[in-house]
């Protein structure tokens, strides 16, 4: 076994594919989509057939705006940044700032899932709504959970490593 290696097993070799890579941006896209419907389908349902006194507002948005900015954040830092100090971009401190920016894009999204479950438990669980209308609060967390999902597959097929990548150093 490599001493650089950090597992006892290896990846499998299909994993290192553009199939793989364009899977998991594809996949990332449709849960962010679906994240988006179904808040988008609780402010519906909200406005048009609601019987309850609680509506959707700005309020309920919130956690899933920060939510989504988190993952522009997050995606926006290359992997090969967070390293970037001993390799090719030395001295001007390019993989500290990645790493702020990139705990600040996790921070983010973290505070997009606590936003969500907040208003879930304030608005929904704690006056005691009923379950027709509680829906708009799980719906709530469920779309921060997917977009947090999604975060997650595109930070991961975004940095595969294929065997068409080549790495251009002067």
């Amino acid at each position: 076994m490599s001493e650089e290696r950090l597992f006892k097993f290896s990846r499998p070799a299909w994993l290192n594919s553009i199939w793989a890579r364009n899977a998991g941006v594809y996949a990332a896209g449709g849960l962010f989509s679906l994240a988006f419907y179904v808040l988008l389908d609780s402010a519906v349902w909200s406005k048009q057939a609601n019987p309850s006194d609680v509506h959707i507002t700005f309020v309920d948005w919130l956690p899933f705006i920060f939510s989504s900015l988190g993952m522009l954040i997050i995606n926006s830092v290359e992997k090969a940044r967070l390293s970037a100090d001993s390799f090719s971009y030395s001295g001007s401190g390019v993989a500290w700032k990645a790493r702020v920016v990139l705990f600040l894009g996790f921070a983010a999204l973290a505070g997009g899932m606590a936003g969500g479950v907040t208003v879930f438990v304030l608005r929904f669980a704690v006056p005691g709504v009923d379950f027709p209308a509680m829906t708009m609060g799980v719906e709530n967390i469920v779309a921060n959970a997917l977009v947090g999902l999604s975060t997650v597959i595109l930070w991961v097929s975004q940095n595969i490593e294929d065997e068409y990548a080549y790495n251009l150093a002067l």
